[in-house]
């Protein structure tokens, strides 16, 4: 079963447009979101492949909505919920 992120060969989709001179973090919080990752990675909080299946399985809806990072700190979230290491309330997270 494909999810959302595996659109390749997929019509319907805008043509991607390449930035000239594209700086690698947009914004600040860009840049904390791929350092926090690193980190969680190093430390063993989770793995890169459980990383890349948290954004893998977000719905197709979020996904969609979602910019780059914003998908990464949705799947940072959503692993440390799971792995235990924060509870929605600490994150500041609505219940689901």
């Amino acid at each position: 079963m494909s999810r959302i992120n595996d659109v390749g060969g997929m019509a319907g989709f805008p043509a991607i447009t390449e930035e000239s001179d594209e700086p690698p973090f947009h914004a600040d919080w860009e840049a904390h979101v791929f350092a926090l990752n690193g980190a969680l990675i190093k430390r063993g909080v989770y793995n890169l492949d459980e990383f890349r299946d948290a954004i893998e399985r977000m719905s197709p809806e979020e996904y969609l909505a979602a910019s780059y990072y914003e998908r990464w700190f949705t799947a940072i979230t959503m692993l440390l919920i799971e792995k235990g290491v924060a509870s929605p309330e600490e994150l500041d997270l609505p219940h689901g």
